[in-house]
């Protein structure tokens, strides 16, 4: 067990504590991965060398240390590799490291829904589940062929080797603050797919312009789904172009929730955050030709000088979305 995969329970908006928190982490190892806004994967193989302590020791130790220095709890899984890691943090607990051991992978994996296992989307889930395939010990015991007809060639062989606890993922090094992110709690676990979509449309809107503000796009966008079991969802897309404009995040957003098929889940938070970012004067507009979507970024540019002169809550008559 020598990856471990951390959440930190950070209060909603206290997503600025994260890089120090990372940085209590690279005491340790400098193979350091971010899980914005919440996260983050570690290496220890050196770690548990260097200091003589197995990597739950080590979770133990960090767990106590991000108590004391920032008041913030954490939970902790731990296995061979990445997914092992992660898979294992779903079933963690504050103050209690779930830990898979190398000789434990295939009974961990095989009572596991296919769902479980990272990358598998819903679409994919459905289609396994339809031909019997429902756990990770029945994707195991198929053969590679038949896997291969349902979901890919490529995705089938994935599956197949994920599934038999084969994880051949690495913790790769990365900066939190190539990202924006920004979350809509609810005041209560809420129901109404309505309220998701207007949550999510505010949370774009106020990432575009803090994108527009630092003269920044993005290349990407993150989704996150809170639920009320503490649990959580989260989904990437690559957008079309790197951009900064807010109607094209909304629609990206809208996607990555739509492409989740949530049906009557109690979501307690959505968290949106925009990846790779890269200055706007690199990046491309593809002309649209589009009289409508040219007046809205007029518009847009407007609403930003207000917002700059007047504050970031200023709102310009005629523009609020229904």
């Amino acid at each position: 067990m020598t990856i471990l995969c951390v959440r930190f329970q950070l209060p909603p908006m206290y997503e600025a504590a994260l890089p120090g928190l990372l940085g209590l982490l690279e005491e340790f190892t400098p193979v350091v991965q971010a899980l914005p806004p919440e996260g983050a994967l570690a290496d220890l193989r050196g770690a548990e060398r260097y200091f003589g302590r197995t990597a739950v020791e080590l979770a133990s130790v960090i767990r106590v240390r991000a108590l004391a220095l920032h008041g913030v709890d954490c939970v902790i899984g731990a296995g061979p590799g990445p997914m092992l890691a992660r898979m294992a943090l779903r079933e963690a607990r504050p103050g209690l490291t779930r830990a898979v051991a190398e000789d434990e992978v295939r009974e961990f994996l095989a009572g596991q829904p296919v769902v479980a296992l990272p990358g598998v989307g819903t679409r994919t889930a459905r289609t396994l589940c339809e031909y019997g395939l429902d756990s990770l010990g029945r994707v195991a015991a198929a053969p590679l062929s038949t896997l291969q007809r349902l979901v890919g060639a490529r995705a089938g062989r994935e599956l197949h080797e994920k599934a038999n606890g084969v994880d051949r993922g690495r913790v790769v090094p990365d900066a939190v603050s190539r990202s924006l992110a920004t979350e809509r709690p609810f005041t209560r676990d809420e129901l109404d797919p309505g309220r998701h979509r207007r949550a999510l449309l505010s949370a774009a809107e106020e990432l575009g312009a803090r994108l527009r503000a630092l003269d920044q796009v993005c290349r990407g966008l993150t989704l996150t789904v809170r639920y009320a079991d503490r649990s959580a969802t989260t989904r990437t897309r690559t957008l079309p172009e790197p951009t900064a404009h807010s109607p094209a995040l909304t629609r990206a957003a809208y996607g990555l929730y739509e492409a989740l098929g949530l049906q009557r889940a109690r979501v307690r938070a959505v968290v949106l955050r925009a990846e790779g970012l890269d200055p706007a004067e690199q990046a491309s507009h593809q002309l649209t030709f589009d009289p409508v979507d040219e007046k809205v970024r007029r518009i847009e540019e407007v609403a930003d000088r207000v917002r700059a002169k007047f504050g970031p809550h200023a709102v310009i008559p005629g523009t609020l979305a229904a």
